[in-house]
């Protein structure tokens, strides 16, 4: 037995939810957010049979997409003091823990 923890943006929870739902697959979803950006995260805790992992964490990969985005940063030193020039960043995807679980019960 597995526990999957799936760090996934905002912007894909709904999506990576819903094929979880359609493909059989019970999940808690848990609001988070990210250390680097401070953006909205949802975390999502499943528990399941370890030959049922490689199938989760593909649903989660096939919703959980990759974008740029623009964010303000202190990198040029000029006349008026610091200007903050825009640095492009990589957002979204998913974060993927799998542990192993000792014991599981739902009651």
């Amino acid at each position: 037995m597995k526990l999957i923890y799936a760090i996934v943006n905002n912007d894909d929870a709904h999506a990576v939810s819903s094929s979880l739902t359609q493909a059989g697959y019970q999940a808690t979803k848990l609001a988070s957010t990210g250390g680097f950006l401070m953006s909205g995260n949802t975390t999502f805790l499943i528990c399941s049979d370890d030959d049922k992992v490689n199938g989760i964490i593909e649903v989660i990969k096939n919703h959980s997409h990759k974008r740029k985005q623009y964010v303000s940063s202190v990198s040029s030193y000029g006349e008026a003091g610091y200007a903050n020039m825009p640095a492009e960043v990589f957002v979204g995807g998913a974060t993927i823990f799998v542990t192993n679980v000792e014991r599981f019960e739902k009651v």
